[in-house]
């Protein structure tokens, strides 16, 4: 954006996700001058497709933004390349800056911008994240059933997601690796044999790749296990920084810090909304979609009623 680019938006949205795109695409549609800044950095990035989203199972993260690019523009919505560094707030709205210097002025901002994924530092781990490296049985599970798999332990947590994988495979491994075994308690151990997941106590040290192709999980030991999925939970790096230079209500939860919101998506501040996974560690494609268009019905609601009391006086 130039230093021209001073206009007066009803709306900005922060984040061309799932989430932004969603709450645009409503905006739009209800005639609200509507701005898009987007720095195409989207969470999903490295998986070829995404799933669990009816009549769109399968699709490419990078289909799916194409396809919701094309239809806020029908309406109107603007859409740019380009970062948020800086927001304020005043009785009038808000006040956005560009990464180029840029500034837009809104009455209402819709905060969409997700959260980074921080994978465990391991050799080889993020080169294959999305592929044979999975976070998420949900997302793809279906495609890796009844394979040799592995769970990376991050934390205690992982006991969690090592039974939730046999959904889907019952050739589990849950690899401590950092781990202490002494943190598993007596009902995880329990519950693990339950479901038939062998612990693997023993720092992970790498990866065995054969043919660009998942074949084990190697440990410190030098012991390899044969495995073709690996499933690691990544740490939750939430993109919050405009929400703690709003003076935002922050709740910490085990995934981050998040903004506290009502069940439209506004935050403890007027005005300001937060969609997708800004608001929320879980939220999946298909979630973050929904809470998108939830918050553009609200906040068409919002500037609705505001206008009409105005004008009354």
């Amino acid at each position: 954006m130039t230093e021209n680019m001073a206009a007066r938006y009803e709306v900005v949205v922060v984040g061309g996700g799932a989430a932004g795109l969603s709450a645009a695409l409503v905006l739009g549609r209800a005639r609200r001058r509507t701005l898009v800044v987007d720095a195409g950095e989207p969470r999903n990035t490295p998986s070829a497709h995404m799933h669990g989203y009816l009549t769109r199972d399968g699709m490419s993260p990078a289909e799916f933004l194409a396809a919701g690019r094309e239809e806020i523009a029908r309406y109107g919505v603007e859409l740019v390349r380009g970062r948020v560094v800086d927001a304020s707030r005043d009785e009038d709205g808000f006040t956005v800056v560009l990464a180029d210097g840029g500034t837009v002025r809104a009455r209402q901002l819709v905060v969409a911008t997700g959260l980074r994924d921080e994978l465990p530092p391991l050799p080889g781990l993020a080169e294959r994240f999305g592929r044979d490296v999975l976070h998420c049985p949900y997302c793809h599970g279906w495609e890796a059933r009844d394979l040799p798999t592995g769970v990376l332990a991050t934390s205690a947590l992982s006991v969690h997601q090592a039974l939730m994988v046999t959904q889907w495979s019952k050739d589990v491994r849950l690899f401590l690796h950092l781990v202490p075994e002494a943190e598993l308690t007596d009902e995880d151990l329990r519950r693990l044999a339950a479901a038939g997941v062998a612990v693997v106590p023993g720092e992970v040290a790498g990866l065995v790749v054969t043919g660009d192709r998942l074949t084990g999980v190697r440990l410190a030991d030098g012991t390899v296990h044969d495995r073709e999925v690996l499933y690691a939970a990544p740490r939750a790096v939430p993109e919050n920084r405009l929400f703690v230079r709003l003076g935002a209500e922050l709740r910490e939860t085990p995934f981050g810090a998040y903004p506290v919101i009502d069940e439209r998506g506004l935050t403890s501040v007027p005005g300001l909304w937060a969609a997708g996974n800004a608001s929320g560690f879980s939220e999946q494609v298909v979630n973050a979609a929904s809470r998108g268009y939830r918050a553009g019905v609200a906040i068409n609601g919002e500037l609705l009623f505001a206008d009409l009391d105005a004008a009354l006086g």
